[in-house]
Order: structure tokens, then sequence, then C-alpha cells
């Protein structure tokens, strides 16, 4: 039986420990903040797959039901597929542990965590990454950890590392940081234009914060940490290499350089179809490997896309590290929608649609760990297969759409403007129509110019750019050499050393993401990047303003309008009505939509497409609650019957306003069943003959109506005949 360890980070209030579940998985351990626990593993597999010449990692990270004491919801009462925050969270935990595998290890790794318990305060995104840490440091896993993560909060000008979800609310920086002992290795975030050397000090602040963490997982390991294994690493055949390299080696730089994406791509094919024959010919085909030819035109890509970058100063395409690509903007390219745009820079493309709703229709969050219960900003990404020349599986997003959306939708949300600013829920849709690098990038900017052209009022004009990196080694393994180039091609992306996407307005950065295929980034060359980005982004915003220097002054002619108008919230409940009835009525007679503030302060919205309907609701609203029209002591009204009982009927003299007719006062004789004289929906004379002082119910009378109707139908008497003078005596 495994011996239980434990350490604990004082600093940041957390706790591991190991030796209490899992004993038989390589590396399993349960960290805590607070009253939040998760649960982490780590597990190898003990041989690789015939053919296989890739690293199959896989981080799932699940959030049980249990965890909040809840059961889950619809009819199957089992966990369903990962919610946007499991797939955000097994992400984020991905990128930084992927770079620290051996190069050539290729045993399948799982790394599982599991939410065991929340306390709505601490989120177990961090946890997660500490705990996927420690378990592979205990574990016999090849890796060269440990990291460790922590969130990065700006609150009052104060940095704060891991603050609670609450104090969240008031931080204009949401970063999480995650670093080795001298190097970061991965960040992303969202920023309130928070400026660039504001930014690098939040990044050096996170470095500090995570020192305990990375302490404490060494002496955890040295507690009861598990010998590493000697990985067999896979690499290609020496004879096969050779043939390969013979035959192609030379060839595939002047197959790239200079070239077109899709002449890149035509060319590296017929190259590997040479070398392919190439080896059947000479190793026949039970010696030809096609891992073998993979792994060696990586390793030929790898250094014709780096070589050019320090030899000639100039890269795959041409261009010199600093220069972007051809970019162009277009906005109003849709008939009837809201709001579009067409971005393009290179090769890529983005097509955005901004779509307006009443804030009614937010996304419902599940809330399982705290924070937001709805969201009224929602940027969907899609990235169909024709986009990079492919055929391939389309439905249901991956979880590359999910984090891609989410880092272009986090990265324009801070000039979104607030829901009382502008009352609507925004959806912007991302189609990206092309590819080949950074289409999360041309998403923002796409979805800025969709939103301006959309008439959405943002507080500033957001452009994202990815930078990337080129490194030489010496023969200690520091960077010699290195060098930072601009709007990468997705080719430098693959074969370069990072991906470090940022966005941001003139004033600040708003969102960004770095990812790196080396094991750490140096502080300065992070500071090279995040400046030379600057310098792009305003390039990107020049342009993207001149196809519209502001937003549209006015809302698309299908976009639903609104009105806000203030009731006394004790009449919420008066709106509303018996089981929803009255707010009903009045959606179905109108045709517009009515939100009712969620705060109790008695705010109302109305949506609507035409301009009468949304009139005639504001009428009927400020009749039953604004202190409008009532219905008055013996006036007559011609009202609708909207409820039959066996006492008699409801009928509606006004908007929102009714009485009730005794089966008594319904008609001049005796009436033994209330629908023998009235039916739902009939419209009947009606005569208000009592209101109650104290509860304001309204008593009417039908008979009353038509008898004074009758009176008021019968014609006059005719005027008497002035009756004779008086005979006057006779005049003398």
């Amino acid at each position: 039986m495994n011996q239980k360890h434990s350490v604990t980070i004082a600093e940041l209030g957390l706790k591991i420990s190991t030796g209490s579940l899992a004993q038989l998985a390589s590396g399993a351990v349960v960290i805590s903040a607070g009253e939040t626990e998760v649960f982490v593993s780590a597990q190898v597999a003990a041989g690789i797959k015939p053919g296989q010449d890739f690293f199959p990692l896989t981080v799932d990270y699940r959030e049980k039901f249990s965890a909040a004491g809840r059961f889950p919801g619809g009819y199957f009462k089992r966990e369903g597929r990962p919610s946007e925050k499991e797939i955000l969270t097994s992400r984020l935990c991905d990128r930084p542990c992927r770079p620290l595998f051996p190069e050539g290890f290729l045993n399948e790794v799982q790394v599982i965590g599991m939410l065991l318990a929340t306390d709505l305060q601490n989120d177990p995104d961090i946890l997660m990454v500490n705990g996927a840490s420690a378990a592979l440091s205990i574990s016999d896993i090849p890796w060269a950890g440990p990291i460790g993560c922590v969130r990065v909060g700006l609150i009052d000008g104060q940095l704060v590392a891991n603050p609670t979800i609450d104090q969240m609310g008031g931080s204009s920086l949401d970063l999480i940081y995650v670093g080795s002992e001298t190097e970061m290795l991965m960040i992303e975030g969202s920023a309130d234009q928070l400026p660039e050397d504001e930014f690098i000090k939040a990044l050096e602040f996170g470095q500090a914060a995570i020192q305990p963490i990375i302490k404490a997982i060494k002496e955890l390991v040295a507690l009861c940490g598990k010998a590493k294994v000697s990985p067999t690493l896979v690499t290609a055949k020496p004879e096969a290499a050779a043939i390969i390299k013979r035959v192609a080696g030379d060839k595939v730089q002047p197959a790239i350089f200079g070239k077109e994406k899709a002449e890149r791509s035509a060319n590296i094919k017929k190259l590997k179809e040479e070398a392919k024959a190439a080896l059947v010919a000479e190793l026949g085909e039970k010696g030809f490997a096609e891992s073998d030819l993979s792994i060696v035109f990586e390793e030929l890509q790898y250094h014709a896309y780096r070589s050019s970058v320090f030899a000639q100063g100039k890269r795959a395409d041409g261009r010199d590290a600093l220069s972007l690509r051809p970019i162009s903007a277009e906005v109003g390219v849709l008939p009837r929608v809201h709001g579009s745009a067409i971005f393009k820079r290179g090769d890529t493309q983005g097509l955005v649609i901004t779509t307006l709703a009443p804030s009614g229709d937010a996304q419902d969050l599940d809330g399982l760990t705290g924070g937001a219960k709805t969201k009224s900003f929602i940027l969907h990404y899609n990235f169909p297969p024709f986009s990079v020349g492919e055929t391939g599986r389309t439905g249901t997003p991956g979880r590359r759409e999910i984090g891609h959306g989410a880092l272009a939708e986090r990265s324009l949300l801070p000039v979104v403007p607030s829901e009382d600013a502008f009352p609507y829920a925004i959806r912007l849709s991302s189609e990206i129509m092309a590819s080949n690098g950074s289409t999360s990038m041309a998403s923002i900017c796409g979805g800025c110019l969709a939103l301006m052209d959309a008439g959405v009022p943002i507080v500033a004009p957001v452009a994202g750019i990815s930078c990337g990196l080129i490194t030489e080694r010496d023969a200690s393994g520091a960077i010699s050499r290195h060098e930072v180039i601009t709007d990468i091609l997705g080719e430098e992306d693959h074969f370069g050393d990072m991906d470090f996407k940022v966005a941001g307005t003139t004033k600040g950065i708003t969102g960004f993401q770095l990812d790196l295929k080396i094991n750490g980034l140096p502080f300065e060359i992070a500071k090279k990047a995040i400046f030379q980005a600057r310098e792009a982004r305003v390039q990107i915003l020049n342009t993207m303003l001149a196809s519209l220097p502001a937003p549209r002054k006015d809302l698309s002619p299908f976009a639903p309008r609104i009105q806000t108008i203030q009731i006394d919230p004790e009449k919420i409940g008066l709106l509303i009505g018996p089981g929803g009835k009255t707010i009903r009525r009045i959606v179905e007679t109108t045709g517009a939509q009515i939100d009712i503030s969620e705060d109790d302060s008695g705010k109302i919205l109305i949506y609507s497409n035409n301009a009468e309907s949304l009139n005639r609701a504001v009428q009927e609203i400020d009749v039953l609650c604004g202190g409008g029209a009532q219905i008055e002591m013996g006036k007559l009204y011609n009202g609708t019957v909207t409820g039959i009982k066996e006492f008699g009927c409801f009928v509606e003299c006004m908007p929102g306003k009714e009485g009730l007719c005794h089966i008594s006062e319904l008609a001049d004789f005796r009436v033994r069943r209330t629908e023998d004289v009235v039916k739902m929906g009939d419209q009947i004379w009606v005569k208000c003959v009592g209101i109650d002082e104290r509860s304001g119910k309204v008593r009417l009378s039908r008979r009353a109506a038509m008898q004074e109707r009758e009176k008021a139908a019968q014609p006059a008497p005719a005027a008497a005949a002035p009756a004779p003078a008086a005979e006057q005596p006779p005049q003398a």
C-alpha cells in the first residue's frame, strides 16, 4: 500500500497530496484551494502502436455535478459531453505540458482531471494545471517538469495572485501564467486595454508567484517520486533517412521559397512521391515505412523554413521579419443580416456576421464552479475543412474551434458596451473561408468590423496579430540567436518555436495567448514580441478603419429596436400576471418581446422590429403599471371576456385592466350558467358599479350597461306645444 504524502504552498493557499487515490496510476494527486478539490492522474502506455508517427497526448478535465451537490439536468442523470469550460481547461493544461516531453517519445500519455468538490470561489482551472504538473513529476513518465501555474488579477491597481472568483469581478486583468523555474511556458487571458509596460510587469509578477508551487512539487518528488523510465525514442531508420535526404534534401527549400501556399504544398507532395519511389526501389516494399517518410520530411521542412531567416533575412514567402501580408477589409457584405465583414490577411480569410437579439436570448451558463450565470456576448468560430483545401469532418465544433473562438471572444469583450448602455445580446459568427495562419486573429479583426457595421457602439476598435520565433542554440542548448517574426504563416507556426497572439486597441492589450514548441521563453524575447505585435496591430487598425472609421450611427433596419421603461418594482407581479398570463397577452397581441430586469429594479426592456408594435406594447405597460388611465366608477366599457367562472366572468375593460362581472349581473333575468350568456373572447358592454378601496378589485355589470345603453338608445319624447297666449282685453 502506498504511503500518503502532501505538501502545502502557504503563500497561495494550495495543498497537493498523493497516495490516497489511484495507486495503480503512473502518477496521481489531489490538489486543493479552499474547499475546491481536483483529482489529476497521469498514465503512460507500455508501447507504441505500429506505424505511429505522432505523440498522442490526451488531457481531459471533467466537472462532476456531485462536486457542487447537484444532479445533472435533463433526462439522463449522468454527465454528458464536456462543456466549454471543461474543454478550455483541458486545452489550458495540454499546451504547457506538451513541449516538455522528449522529442521522438510517442507512447500514448493520458492526463485526466476530475473536479471532486467546489466552493464556488476558487477556480479549478489553475488547480488542474498544477495537478497535472505534480502528477507527471512524481510519475515514471519522461517529462521535463515541474511547472507552476497562477492566475494574476489587477484589482484596484494591485497585482494579485490567484484571486477568488468574486474578486475577479473587479479585476481589469485575467492572466493565466504558466512557467518553469526560469522561463515562461504559456500565457492566456484578457485585459481592459492594458498598456504593454503594465502587461510585462504582470508577467514578471506571475513568474515570481509560481516559484513556491515548483518548489513544493520538487519536495513531493523527493518524498515519493518514481524513477523516470528511459524512453524508446522513435526516429527514421538511418538507411531510409539517407535515401530521402539524397533524393529530396536539396530540393525542399527551392520548393517552398517564394511560393504561394498551394504551390508549396503541391511541391512538397511531389517531392514526397519521388522519395517514396526511391525508398521502394532501394529497400523494397517491406523496407518502406510511411513513418520514415513523415519524420524525415518534417525535419527537412523544419530546417528549410528556418534557415533562410538567418541566412538571407527572408522568410518562405519572401517577407522580412517585420512585414505583414497584404490586408483587406470589407463591411456590409451580406444583405439583411445585422452586421457583416470580411477580413483578409494573405491567404487567411474570415467572414464574420453580427446578430443582435433581446437580452433575454443571452446564453445561460451552468455555473457549476461559480461566476456569471449568463453570457450576452458570444463569438462562435467555425473552421470548415475546405478552408485548408481538404475534406473532413463537419458539424459539432472541435476543441480547437472552441479554443480559438474563446480567444477571439475575450479579446473583443473589453470593448463591447455594457448591457445598461446597449441592452442587446450579441452573437458573432466567424466563418473561416481560408486559413494560412492566425485565423483567430482574423476573427478578432473581422468581428470588430462586423460589430461596427451593426451599429454596436464599441469602446474602441480592436485588432489582433500573431508573432512567431525562430531560434538557434549553442552546444549547451541555450538560445544563441533568435528572430521574432510578425504575422506567421501556418507553416511558420508548425515549424517555428512560438505562436504568440496579442490583440488590443491603440491604447492597450485586450487579449493574448502564447504557445511554445520549445521548453521555455526568455523574458527579453517575450518583451520584444509584445512591442512588435503592437506595431503590427496599429498598422492593421489603420487598414480596418479605412473601410469603416467608426460604428454606424443607426442599427440595421432588420435588427430589433429597443425601448427601456421604468415601472414601480412593486408592479412587476401585476405586469407578469397570474401564471404569466398578462405579459403573455401583451406579447401575443403586440408582437413585441418583453424582458424584465432580474435585479428587481423595475426596468422593462421592450424589443420589436416594428415601431407600431413597440409603441403599442409601451402603451399597454404604461396603462397597466405606469399610473395611466384606470377603470372609473360609473363608466361604460366595451371589454373582452378573459375568464369564465361558475360565479361569473372576468372582463378586460382596458389593456391590462379587468374586473369581475358576477353571474347575477350578466342579464336582467336569472342566469343558470355563465356560458349561457358569454363565452371566452366575447366583446361585451359592462358598467363599473364598484371599486374596492383596499384591494382595488373592480365590480362590473353587464345588466346595468345594457339598461343604460337601451335608455340612451330610446328616442327623446316630443316637445310639448306652446300654450296659447292668454286673451288680452281690448285696448281702449
